[in-house]
């Protein structure tokens, strides 16, 4: 997600940042040699882990050239180069905005951290807490996932784990294929829920959390004026995922999320095949 109105900031928080890096480059690289751990004499014993799994969700949305996108703009062009019957082979060539469909944030997105492609493979897989918003949504198209939604969710099921990844059920998928996905007023503003600022200082600050899945088309709700979401959870080198489907099908605790993120050099996010292991 991104539009031209946000371009402007993120270059002004880009260069303050690049400012700042370079600033401390030399001190950090003596404070590393210095503060390198001693080699272990013994070599590290790791318990072996099992997963078992009895279904596999698919939290993919089929992508095509009609899926309403942010901006309100096709996103997707498909074109077909070759044809069995002619060539012997079937074939398309493929036009994408990174940030269409289910899809990766990667951290570069909103900062100068992590591209798609460098993102650790293990950072895409972990448990998987969904939390339900579902009846707040149906009265507020514009509702948050707030700090209250996360301590009632923890009142039931416990403190979120450590390496979490967590999910914001709206149930906002099933109007994927409709106008109401977007849900643009009269003046093209938005409306479609989303994770509140507090919430995912809370996830930063207060717990462990790996990433964070929304099955609206942005992080933020509909209506920020800001994207104030985006601009302090990519920062933070932590990744997100939009338009996720299925998330109703999913325990509350238990399941395994794998996000199938693009590996492309210097991605800012993109397409991404997510399931999760129940």
């Amino acid at each position: 997600m991104c539009v031209p109105a946000c371009q402007k900031k993120i270059a002004q928080a880009l260069s303050r940042r690049h400012f700042l890096r370079s600033a401390g480059i030399g001190s950090l690289g003596v404070m590393a040699a210095s503060c390198a751990p001693a080699a272990s004499t013994e070599p590290a014993q790791q318990a072996p882990q099992t997963l078992s799994y009895s279904r596999v969700v698919d939290l993919t949305h089929v992508l095509g050239e009609q899926f309403p996108a942010f901006s309100g703009q096709q996103q997707v062009t498909i074109e077909q180069v070759s044809d069995l019957n002619k060539d012997g082979y079937n074939m398309n060539r493929w036009t994408i905005v990174e940030h269409t469909g289910t899809h990766l944030d990667a951290p570069f997105h909103f900062s100068d951290q992590q591209t798609a492609d460098n993102i650790p493979v293990a950072d895409l897989v972990g448990q998987v807490a969904v939390i339900d918003i579902r009846a707040k949504a149906a009265d507020n198209p514009d509702a948050q996932l707030t700090p209250e939604d996360i301590k009632a969710w923890e009142a039931t099921h416990g403190e979120l784990p450590s390496g979490v990844i967590v999910a914001m059920n709206s149930g906002w998928d099933a109007y994927v294929n409709g106008p109401k996905f977007r849900n643009a007023d009269d003046d093209g503003g938005l409306h479609f829920p989303g994770f509140h600022v507090e919430a995912t200082s809370m996830l930063m600050e207060e717990r462990s959390v790996k990433g964070i899945l929304v099955d609206t088309l942005s992080l933020d709700h509909g209506p920020s004026p800001d994207f104030a979401v985006h601009f302090s959870w990519l920062p933070s080198n932590r990744w997100g995922v939009e338009c996720v489907a299925n998330l109703g099908d999913l325990p509350p605790i238990g399941a395994t999320v794998i996000v199938g993120g693009p590996k492309i050099q210097g991605a800012t996010g993109g397409p991404s095949r997510v399931i999760a292991l129940v």
